[in-house]
């Protein structure tokens, strides 16, 4: 074989491997090609996500209307049990995963997620009229809580620590209220905005522990796929964020929902 065809051959051979190795994808470019995202999120967890008189409302509907109008796309809102949201994300069934998910170091060796978007902290609410005060008083009662949550997970340590505690799991939060106030439960544990979101609309059947919150602080956020697939559209999510944190309106949309403003950390937590 002659210098020449060698030289041809080497650069046959290199073309092949070139075409043979696909093309990094891009779901920031995939999305703004198709003007639109895909999300999920369960349409029962006030103040985020719930539906009145047939319309989707929410803090976390009014934070994604903003951040995909800085995107320049099209939300497209889907009402997903929670159990059945990740395990749809991981195959490919919508983009985003835009329930309030509790950031732990487990979840972050599985997922992407964008900055927080709310405190996640665990809380604890009981019947008006108990007389339970501090959390440490639910040692030996019955606990509801949302299923596969964190907030199950630090409801279940922090009851180890009491020397036990009942853990009855619901579907969601809103099953749990019911039961508490039915008196089937002596107390239910779920993240400080739905507490005080349910304490608030309901003074005469529910109150907050004193102090509610129990456990370490935590913080809600979105979930992509991981890998580096979807960093360019997390980056951009992250973005807007910041912009809106920035100009006011998270403050705004944290008021309107929550009633108070909090400052959350710019950064995902890693721990």
């Amino acid at each position: 074989m002659t210098l020449t065809k060698s030289i041809k051959a080497a650069l046959l051979g290199l073309t092949a491997l070139t075409l043979a190795v696909p093309a990094m994808a891009d779901q920031l470019a995939d999305v703004k090609a198709a003007g639109k995202i895909v999300t999920a999120t369960d349409m029962h967890y006030a103040p985020f996500d719930m539906i009145v008189n047939g319309e989707y409302q929410g803090m976390t509907k009014d934070l994604f209307d903003g951040v995909t109008a800085e995107l320049g796309v099209e939300p497209v809102y889907q009402d997903i049990p929670w159990t059945a949201e990740l395990p749809g994300l991981e195959v490919g069934k919508f983009d985003i995963v835009i329930a309030p998910v509790t950031i732990t170091p487990e979840r972050l060796e599985r997922y992407t997620f964008t900055i927080p978007i709310a405190d996640a902290t665990v809380s604890l609410i009981k019947p008006a009229g108990s007389d339970l005060v501090k959390p440490e008083d639910i040692a030996g009662k019955t606990v509801g809580v949302q299923q596969g949550t964190a907030q199950f997970k630090q409801l279940q340590a922090f009851g180890d620590s009491l020397g036990g505690v009942t853990v009855k799991e619901y579907g969601t939060n809103d099953e749990a209220f019911a039961d508490l106030a039915a008196g089937r439960l002596d107390a239910v544990a779920a993240s400080m905005p739905n507490a005080t979101t349910l304490v608030k609309a309901r003074p005469e059947q529910f109150a907050l522990f004193e102090p509610a919150q129990f456990g370490e602080p935590t913080y809600f956020a979105w979930v992509l796929r991981p890998g580096d697939d979807s960093a360019s559209l997390a980056e951009a999510i992250n973005a807007a964020l910041l912009k809106m944190t920035d100009d006011g309106r998270v403050k705004d949309i944290q008021e309107k929902w929550l009633g108070a403003y909090t400052e959350l950390p710019r950064e995902v937590p890693k721990n």
